[in-house]
């Protein structure tokens, strides 16, 4: 199955918060999604194995991943050193596309990775159309030069509410973001419990 692409809102009231960041809809439906709204059947408690995938299912609907691909993130953080869970968030934050979202550059990830793919990043001055690429300390983002001027870069920085990460710099009169470090869990703002991620995959 390829990747979702319908109501965001939808996917957001399933899990009962803006995985996507705001969303007007969810302040005014806070019931799941569903013909017939909220139900006794689904006040019902879940299993152990229903709220690991759930949280799986979320981290997945946040960083835009398919299935084979971030089972492919749980193998290779398995295998470093540090603790599982933390080392796999680390790894989702340091891909491209989220990199660019991080920076202002999209007012989402979806917008990041069409970005990328559309070739109008830049790493370590040179072109790459991968949102998956995994980016390292030093690595240097970039808008293309002839792309920065593009109104909907322009307007997404405008309008970005939260403040940088501090694991990212930025150098606005050049579009340039650098990766100062790889961030650890105290640093990333995503609500997510990633060692039942982890319990998950290690069934």
């Amino acid at each position: 199955m390829g990747r979702y692409t319908g109501p965001k809102s939808k996917v957001s009231r399933r899990f009962g918060e803006a995985v996507f960041g705001p969303d007007k809809v969810l302040e005014k439906r806070t019931n799941p999604p569903g013909q017939h709204g909220p139900n006794k059947r689904r006040g019902k408690k879940m299993s152990e194995y229903g709220i690991q995938l759930r949280e799986k299912q979320k981290a997945k609907a946040i960083y835009g991943m398919r299935e084979k691909q971030f089972r492919l993130f749980f193998d290779r953080s398995k295998a470093k050193e540090g603790v599982t869970g933390d080392v796999m968030l680390a790894m989702c934050e340091c891909r491209l596309d989220n990199i660019v979202y991080r920076l202002g550059l999209a007012p989402s990830r979806a917008g990041a990775r069409q970005l990328v793919t559309h070739r109008h990043v830049t790493l370590n001055g040179k072109v790459c159309n991968v949102p998956s690429a995994i980016v390292r300390p030093g690595d240097v983002v970039s808008m293309r030069e002839k792309d920065r001027g593009m109104i909907a870069v322009i307007d997404s920085l405008e309008r970005q509410k939260t403040a940088l990460v501090d694991w990212l710099s930025w150098d606005a009169p050049t579009m340039q973001g650098t990766l100062l470090s790889v961030p650890e869990r105290s640093q990333i703002p995503e609500n997510l419990e990633m060692q039942l991620i982890v319990e998950f995959f290690s069934r």
